[in-house]
């Protein structure tokens, strides 16, 4: 075996991208260890370069175990999709079949991600899927790393409104990619095309000899005056599970949030569901407000919840309004329960393409707890190319419908895919933080008949990586090339495609002169593979990532709230380990 030589961070800094296409080839599935956070790794040698701002990587560490590079994870019965109690009380779940971007896997498409260990958790009758954890790849092997943006964010909310009431969230329910684009980065944003990236990388504070590579998006701003018009549905679910001040009081206070930020021009219709389907206000102009929320302030909760019929309604409602070129949603307010007619989330979607491909979006706004139905949700939005959210808190509807409605209401661009290929003279493994059930086969890139993520105005989206380098590389390549490809949001199906290198002055020499928004991101990674207790977080801890967090934090409210939630988490994790040790040894 050759010896592997040291690494400077200068000579890194040195690199530009010519990088050798590689075949793909399966690796053999890892076996990991059991899961425990918190062992030690770095503790003091993180504290001395914060402290003296000396570089994190003098050699290169030991590198990731190499995994499948991308391996099936098991798929679930209908039945086992759903969380069902243990003579204990507990949940136990199994893994279910993580969405397709491009419908059934084709022959020669990546294989998926292997599924993190099992383990019961809090839950009632809630519903999550486990997508399961990306593996490190060997890029000699697959050098290309392709998968659709996701700008939801309901994981994180979701995991707050847990740990706020003292309980550890269900790893299930934890989705990196939605803590990370929760938070707004400061990203600059363009002027004169959709969106600028931002690409930085840096030694990772985890793992000594490896490194963190962001990747970037900023979407461009809207003024509500810039702002297309936009007709839109409200569907309320109104059955029994939605009787309590947090299910549909809040959501009819996010309802009138919503509606007193429409302008001259836009139009509402809303519709209700639960044994039956209501129309409780046809299409009405948005400059009769008072009548719009005299019909929000009547919706009450009581019955069954026939979801299917629901959508069909708000639907036909929509095509009532149909303006090409104009924004055309469905918003679908609900715990996600279903239990009359169509209740598999599956048969449900089948429906939900036939109308966005008329032009009709949805978006999906979830509440409540003990029965919620997370899958359901998440997958109406991504089949209905809109965005998902989670409110909890008054507060977090303000955010949603006030501060970041813009984002919701506006498409700046469509199916936008991100391809980044690692040049393998260089690197040795690379691991996607997150994004497991947006993968997209590396040869549909540029297949513009797949579907990918909206970006929606002032958006932003961030992916890390976690990369080992593994030679000396020749000085003027870089290891890293980020494509994007997107369509505009209206008109044209036809792709646009750029390119960006990771340039040298991207490189931080330590994480501790890395800037402040790379540092937080990396501290919200850490928070999230610790809570789905990645297996590639095994020696990583919250004190670290609370250290992190603190050190990086530039006084958001959101970022106060962040750190706050790491520490409710170091008082919970320690008996959820007792808890769970059983389940969780092997």
């Amino acid at each position: 075996m050759p010896l592997i030589r040291p690494i400077t961070l200068a000579s890194f800094c040195c690199l530009i991208p010519t990088l050798a296409a590689c075949a793909s080839a399966p690796l053999k599935a890892q076996s990991e260890p059991a899961y425990a956070p918190g062992a030690p790794d770095m503790e003091a040698s993180y504290a001395d370069e914060a402290a003296a701002g000396a570089p994190a990587m003098s050699q290169p560490g030991q590198p990731m175990p190499m995994g499948a590079a991308k391996s099936h994870a098991q798929p679930a019965t209908a039945e086992s999709d759903a969380v069902s109690r243990s003579p204990s009380g507990a949940p136990v779940t199994a893994p279910a079949e993580p969405k397709k971007l491009a419908g059934p896997m084709a022959k020669g498409a990546k294989p998926l991600p292997t599924v993190a260990t099992p383990a019961a958790e809090p839950g009632g009758t809630e519903q999550y899927t486990d997508y399961g954890v990306n593996p490190a790849v060997d890029p000699a092997k697959d050098a290309l790393s392709t998968f659709a943006i996701d700008v939801d964010t309901a994981s994180y909310s979701i995991a707050r409104s847990k740990l706020t009431r003292n309980q550890l969230p269900p790893f299930q329910s934890v989705r990196a990619e939605e803590f990370l684009n929760y938070f707004n980065y400061g990203y600059g944003a363009p002027q004169n095309r959709p969106f600028n990236v931002h690409l930085h990388a840096a030694p990772s504070p985890y793992q000594r000899g490896h490194h963190i590579l962001r990747v970037g998006l900023q979407a461009k701003q809207l003024t509500r005056a810039e702002r297309t018009n936009v007709h839109l549905v409200y569907l309320v679910d109104t059955s029994g599970s939605m009787r309590r001040p947090e299910k549909i009081g809040l959501a009819k206070k996010s309802l009138k949030l919503l509606t007193r930020e429409l302008k001259p021009g836009d139009t509402v219709a809303l519709c209700t569901y639960a044994g039956s389907t209501r129309v409780v206000l046809p299409p009405t102009g948005a400059n009769q407000q008072r009548l719009i929320l005299h019909a929000i302030d009547q919706l009450s909760a009581g019955g069954g919840t026939a979801m299917s019929s629901g959508l069909e309604g708000a639907y036909g409602l929509a095509q009532r309004t149909l303006v090409k070129g104009h924004v055309n949603r469905v918003i679908v307010l609900s715990d996600g329960d279903a239990n009359i007619g169509r209740t598999n989330h599956q048969a449900i979607l089948k429906r939900i393409g036939h109308f966005k491909d008329m032009g009709i979006t949805m978006s999906t706004v979830g509440f409540g707890r003990g029965n919620y139905k997370d899958t359901m949700m998440e997958q109406l939005a991504n089949q209905g190319d809109g965005n998902y959210a989670y409110i909890d808190t008054e507060a977090e509807a303000r955010r949603v419908f006030g501060e970041q409605l813009n984002g919701m209401l506006e498409v700046v661009a469509r199916d936008v895919k991100i391809q980044v290929q690692f040049d393998p003279r260089v690197v040795q493994t690379y691991r996607l933080i997150g994004y497991e059930n947006r993968d997209v086969a590396d040869r549909d890139f540029r297949n513009d008949q797949v579907d990918a993520g909206e970006i929606g105005a002032g958006h932003n989206v961030t992916a890390l990586y976690d990369v080992v380098l593994k030679a000396q590389p020749a000085p003027g390549r870089s290891p890293v090339v980020v494509r994007l490809r997107h369509k505009q949001p209206t008109g044209s199906n036809k792709a646009t495609e750029m390119a960006v290198k990771l340039q040298p002055h991207q490189v931080s020499a330590s994480f501790a002169a890395a800037p402040k928004n790379l540092r937080f991101a990396t501290a919200v990674a850490g928070f999230a593979e610790i809570l789905r207790r990645s297996p590639h977080a095994r020696s990583w801890s919250l004190d670290r990532v609370e250290r992190i967090a603190t050190q990086a934090s530039w006084g958001q409210a959101e970022q106060r709230e962040f750190i706050d939630l790491v520490n409710r988490s170091k008082r919970l994790l320690p008996k959820q380990r007792q808890a769970a040790g059983a389940v969780m040894a092997k």
